[in-house]
């Protein structure tokens, strides 16, 4: 198999890559070293925020809810989404889509090798957050938290960055624009998180299972290690957007 669009897409990004993996595990670290001297603070939070957010005093309590809640899976989203947008509409939308084309490669096996880069990248990424939390897991005191259970959280941060990436691309694959791609993803990605923190404050608890937060951090990996289920719903959910995507990419006219 050809993978010369893999190769190259991989290649024309590493200063990205680079940058988004050094500056996504910098901002964890950041984040996460502020554990100690946060710690006694969230008794002082509105209990009904407490169990929105399952913030509690303990280490994988105070990263579950801000930086394995909040700010990293808002990084790997962007990832994902600009990625996952760059990757087909924003070669149509700028004409180079069907010179591309005009080469010995498919439209789905294009398609594919993106994925692929695409998906080597969030692992890229959330194996640099890994190795940044075991470097301060001892100096920030969060020893509770074994190194196999950041490794499933990391995992699932992977997942949810590829999981989008998938949206957009397949998006991206059917529609041929950018600014929708954007518009859509994000309008998804606000609906999902806010399903998922909000759907036991309002007595919905199966509103949650529609959100593709609640499979990256609902079974809380930081405490419970690896949930398979939930990473093989987020992989599904990302092959089966990408196939209906390019379903419709080898059906329809690119201009």
């Amino acid at each position: 198999m050809n993978t010369a669009v893999f190769t190259k897409s991989l290649t024309d990004s590493r200063r990205a890559l680079a940058g988004w993996a050094l500056g996504t595990a910098a901002v964890g670290m950041t984040y996460a070293s502020t554990y100690p001297s946060q710690r006694d603070n969230t008794a002082s939070l509105p209990e009904a925020l407490r169990e929105a957010l399952h913030i509690d005093a303990t280490a994988a309590g105070y990263l579950h809810a801000s930086v394995f809640g909040v700010i990293l899976p808002l990084l790997a989203m962007i990832y994902g989404v600009s990625t996952g947008s760059r990757a087909l509409a924003g070669d149509e939308e700028s004409g180079r889509l069907d010179l591309l084309l005009a080469h010995p490669v498919t439209r789905t096996s294009l398609a594919l090798q993106r994925f692929c880069a695409l998906t080597v990248g969030a692992g890229a990424i959330s194996l640099l957050v890994w190795l940044a939390m075991l470097a301060i897991r001892d100096s920030a005191g969060l020893t509770s938290v074994t190194p196999a259970e950041f490794l499933a959280q990391c995992v699932n941060l992977a997942l949810l960055a590829i999981a989008f990436g998938a949206l957009a691309l397949g998006l991206g694959a059917a529609v041929g624009r950018r600014t929708v791609v954007l518009a859509t993803t994000a309008t998804v990605g606000v609906l999902s998180y806010t399903a998922y923190a909000l759907a036991g404050q309002i007595g919905a608890d199966w509103l949650a299972y529609a959100s593709p937060f609640h499979y990256y951090i609902g079974g809380e990996p930081l405490k419970n290690g690896f949930q398979w289920g939930d990473g093989a719903v987020l992989a599904v959910t990302a092959v089966a957007v990408l196939a209906v995507g390019i379903v419709r990419f080898n059906r329809r006219d690119v201009g």
